[in-house]
């Protein structure tokens, strides 16, 4: 047997720690990353007993890295970020600025160089996709436009840190040179920029032209074999190959190679069935991703610096909060969307470890700020599957005692009201259709062609415009709320429709409809048998459940061929 096992203790006692941490903070209702980041502690050279290799754990790590991005780029969808584009861009922007800069401040108060503070700002900066994904699946948010507006926001962030990961190493001799060497001049920095620019613009053109067409039918030749093992071999090979070929050709981060590997494999009509292949594999390495996080850890600064730790706190979970709520409500937001979105931000997570020991690797930011880092991110980790849950107490709260807040929800709006113009064909016997996703519209087009009314509730304002540009109805706003309903005129419609699988709002929605119109016809949506039970048992209306539809529709196709 082999002396040298270091390679599989780091591994055993990584994921076993990891386990019994991670079980842990689920049962103490935290994120499991929060288990993970501990797990790495423990082992860490800061804490006595059993210290694991930093060395393999790093590489170990980079696997991990390389697995997130992939599958962030597998998730990626442009059309997902356009549908909310005109709050997610500027307001990522605004909140990276503002956070970057509080960063900044307190950092050169401290007496950081600059390049260190901007380094340290900008890992406070970024939420954590991962957290986030996960605290809005926990909630059922993630499908509602509060959801859509957060992930949005976040897939913004993480394109501008994949930029700054790739000029950072270009621009790390400019903005703080190293010792007894001179500082380069504005020239040398633009020829820097520019060959990292030019680098990365011929490895994306590589992936358009070439990956795009490549991938979706290597992974059309493997999957035609039949072979599930070799289908999950070769999603994992193009992902790490990709990176590594980035890395070593173009000289990109890693990271960045994952994401676009992600994202043209998302071309391919298997692009699910690679997301939920690699998943093990990706969850595994993300969890030592975490643990050789948690190993560059040093527990000290938490007694040596509470301080500086509590500024951190506060950057993350008040700073980056209230810019991203106040950023909302200017975007003319309800408070509720604002609150979920600014809770949403007020994390940091792994784009922040991945810039941090960069930056830390460039000698721009000292280690304590590693360790400052990491000490916020458990925190507000921890903390925040709390403050998703007292964000409807908080703003049942602001609205009883602030008159400002009420003055807000109540302000005039266009997008809340229908158009004085809107002719009054539309306004009696029509359907109020709430909802304008992939099943509203379909409906939607439907009901135009025929030449029915009917008048769109969404909560998306830039679904509104559009909609209004386009000569519909439509009016903005939470259909679960009187005011909305009563502006589509659901008191003189003959048929509401709901496309959301909303179930809470479901109820409410209804309950209003048939307080205005008793006699109104209801159609719902599902995905759910147990909750299409349930809704029928409550005779709330005319049920489709998705799954059953169809089978009913392959079943009728079926039929109709033996008719022949």
């Amino acid at each position: 047997m082999p002396h040298d096992v270091s390679l599989i203790a780091t591994i055993a006692a990584g994921f076993g720690l990891a386990m019994v941490f991670g079980y842990i903070a689920v049962r103490l209702r935290m994120p499991p990353l929060v288990g993970y980041l501990l797990a790495g502690i423990v082992i860490s050279p800061a804490t006595p007993g059993f210290v694991a290799d930093v060395g393999l754990a790093s590489q170990l790590a980079e696997i991990g890295v390389m697995l997130l991005m992939f599958g962030v780029g597998l998730h990626f969808s442009i059309s997902d970020l356009m549908a909310v584009r005109r709050i997610a861009v500027p307001g990522a922007i605004v909140q990276i600025a503002v956070a970057t800069l509080l960063g900044i401040g307190v950092s050169h108060f401290w007496g950081w160089s600059l390049a260190g503070s901007l380094v340290f700002g900008l890992c406070l900066s970024v939420a954590s996709t991962v957290v986030l994904l996960r605290a809005l699946e926990a909630k059922g948010l993630l499908k509602s436009i509060n959801g859509q507006i957060a992930v949005g926001w976040l897939v913004v962030e993480d394109l501008v840190m994949v930029m700054v990961l790739v000029l950072l190493p270009a621009l790390a001799g400019v903005i703080a040179p190293a010792d007894g060497v001179a500082s380069t001049q504005g020239s040398d920095i633009w020829q820097a920029v520019g060959i990292t620019l030019a680098k990365v613009t011929a490895f994306i053109v590589l992936m358009l032209v070439v990956g795009r067409r490549l991938l979706p039918k290597a992974l059309w030749w493997v999957a035609r074999t039949g072979s599930q093992e070799l289908f999950t071999l070769s999603v994992v090979a193009v992902a790490v190959g990709v990176a590594f070929g980035a890395g070593k050709l173009f000289d990109v981060s890693f990271a960045l190679g994952a994401f676009f590997a992600g994202m043209m494999m998302r071309e391919s009509e298997f692009a699910h069935r690679a997301a939920d292949e690699s998943l093990p594999l990706r969850d595994a390495f993300a969890v030592l991703f975490f643990v050789s996080v948690g190993m560059l850890f040093d527990p000290s600064v938490v007694w040596n610096q509470p301080f500086k730790l509590l500024a951190v706190v506060a950057i993350i979970m008040l700073g980056k909060t209230v810019a991203a709520v106040a950023l909302v409500l200017l975007f003319r937001y309800p408070l509720n969307t604002a609150l979920t979105v600014g809770v949403s931000l007020a994390q940091i997570g792994e784009f922040s470890f991945i810039l941090a020991g960069l930056g830390v690797a460039l000698n721009l930011m000292p280690v304590e700020g590693q360790s400052l880092v990491l000490a916020g991110a458990l925190i507000s980790i921890a903390a925040n599957s709390a403050l998703f849950s007292a964000v409807e107490p908080l703003q049942a709260w602001i609205r009883e005692r602030s008159a400002y807040a009420r003055k807000l929800e109540a302000r005039d709006d266009p997008l809340a009201e229908l158009p004085a113009s809107t002719h009054a064909s539309l306004l009696a016997k029509q359907v109020v259709l709430v909802g304008h996703g992939r099943v509203g519209e379909r409906i939607a087009q439907t009901l135009r062609e025929q030449g029915i009314p009917f008048v769109v509730a969404e909560e998306n304002r830039e679904i509104v415009d559009a909609l209004r540009k386009d000569g519909i109805a439509a009016v903005s706003g939470d259909a679960s709320t009187p005011e909305v309903l009563i502006q589509a005129h659901i008191a003189r419609a003959a048929v509401l429709v709901i496309t959301i699988p909303d179930t809470m709002g479901v109820r409410k929605m209804v309950e209003i409809a048939r307080t205005l119109n008793p006699e109104i016809d209801v159609i719902l949506r599902t995905h759910n048998e147990e909750e299409a039970e349930l809704l029928k048992r409550e005779s709330l209306g005319t049920v489709f459940l998705g799954d059953t539809e169809l089978a009913r529709g392959m079943a009728a196709h079926v039929l109709l061929q033996f008719k022949r």
